[in-house]
């Protein structure tokens, strides 16, 4: 979607509907598609610069907004013909260009035990596994699982792999994993599913960081790229975050 074309009516339509009584949730689609998703970001950008009484905390995803409020400030009925007027009113020229984080990942060997079967299962080589993931830039759809869990779009077909059929019981903080046709970081050691291709030394969650977000180095509309790095790199950069 071009900047500054409109997205209500041409783009992407907002739904409203109540979620409890301490909530509503602005749906403007139910599919992983970038143009619904910046439809997504755009309406935070505007509720949070609107600084609305009451609203307590926005949190997307892929296809919709939870605007979360007090019900002693304000309540459904008065906060949805605002939030109404904001999403009529949304141009891609007024959403805030996501920024590019680059993320260092070793990938393979005991950091990426899976890399031979998502190779093996694509027909291809682990080399042209590791340049086809790190050969692009990846939309964060939406964080969550967990703290700082990113939700990649843009995996090359090729790469899709099946969840495991028995879940790891732990995953290293900092694994990058494929499952289905999604690609994503544990930011803290996990049970988890995903196929294991590789880790990255960067500590992606602190939440002793003193900042409200627990130090994640990035938010849903950013874009990330795996930068392949050697073991040796992986160990310099792992000692100078942890200050030795």
């Amino acid at each position: 979607m071009r900047a500054g074309k409109w997205l209500h009516p041409a783009g992407p339509v907002c739904q409203i509907k109540p979620v409890g009584d301490q909530a509503l949730l602005a749906i403007f689609g139910n599919r992983i598609d970038e143009s619904v998703n910046e439809a997504v970001i755009a309406l935070e950008q505007q509720v949070r610069a609107a600084g609305i009484a009451g609203v307590l905390e926005t949190v997307p995803s892929y296809g919709s907004l939870l605007i979360c409020y007090d019900p002693i400030r304000t309540d459904y009925e008065t906060l949805t013909p605002y939030i109404r007027r904001l999403a009529d009113r949304l141009q891609t020229g007024q959403q805030k260009q996501g920024r590019l984080v680059e993320i260092p990942v070793c990938y393979g060997g005991i950091y990426g035990e899976d890399l031979p079967f998502v190779a093996s299962h694509a027909g291809i080589s682990e080399q042209e596994v590791i340049a086809l993931h790190s050969g692009r830039n990846y939309r964060i759809f939406m964080l969550g699982f967990l703290p700082g869990f990113p939700y990649l779009g843009g995996l090359d077909a090729r790469l899709a792999a099946p969840r495991l059929k028995s879940p790891r019981s732990r995953i290293p903080a900092g694994s990058v994993g494929i499952g289905g046709e999604q690609t994503g970081i544990y930011p803290m050691d996990s049970p988890g599913g995903w196929q294991l291709i590789g880790r990255t030394p960067l500590s992606l969650y602190r939440p002793d960081s003193g900042d409200a977000e627990g130090g994640i180095p990035y938010e849903a509309g950013d874009w990330i790229r795996f930068v392949p790095i050697s073991q040796e790199e992986f160990q310099s950069i792992k000692e100078k975050q942890e200050g030795r």
